[in-house]
């Protein structure tokens, strides 16, 4: 756990410091890349969206799922106040990012007990889920 938060820090702190620097030519050397990992994107779409008890459920089980083992990076997230255009979709209630290093520990997080937990507590929150696995 601590190792991962030490990651994440040092992460964050590359990302920032990258980007404060001025564009360049070399902007390519400077981009942060994942490269081998499985990502797993899942959106959630709430019953009752303006409902704030069900909001604050849902956050406090996503930040339960973070503390699988194999969970490597996270981000808990909402829809951004982006330009409103016909390729963005603003309509889910929060989405979950989740790095894994290899699809072994995807694999081993939807079978955790805690993610199992998860699902069994909290599915009738939501209307709708969809999810977005991705691998280089």
């Amino acid at each position: 756990m601590t190792e991962r938060r030490s990651f994440i820090k040092k992460f964050a702190a590359g990302a920032l410091t990258a980007s404060m620097l001025p564009i360049s030519k070399d902007a390519a050397a400077r981009e942060v890349r994942l490269t081998n990992k499985l990502i797993h994107h899942v959106f959630f779409w709430l019953k009752n969206p303006e409902k704030e008890a069900d909001k604050q459920q849902l956050i406090k089980a996503l930040n339960k799922l973070t503390n699988i083992e194999t969970v490597k990076m996270s981000h808990i997230g909402f829809p951004a106040s982006t330009e409103k255009r016909d390729v963005v979709d603003h309509s889910y209630s929060a989405s979950l990012l989740l790095i894994f290093d290899d699809q072994a520990g995807q694999d081993a997080y939807q079978i955790h007990p805690i993610h199992l937990k998860f699902v069994e507590e909290n599915a009738h929150l939501w209307e709708k889920v969809v999810v977005y696995d991705t691998a280089d």
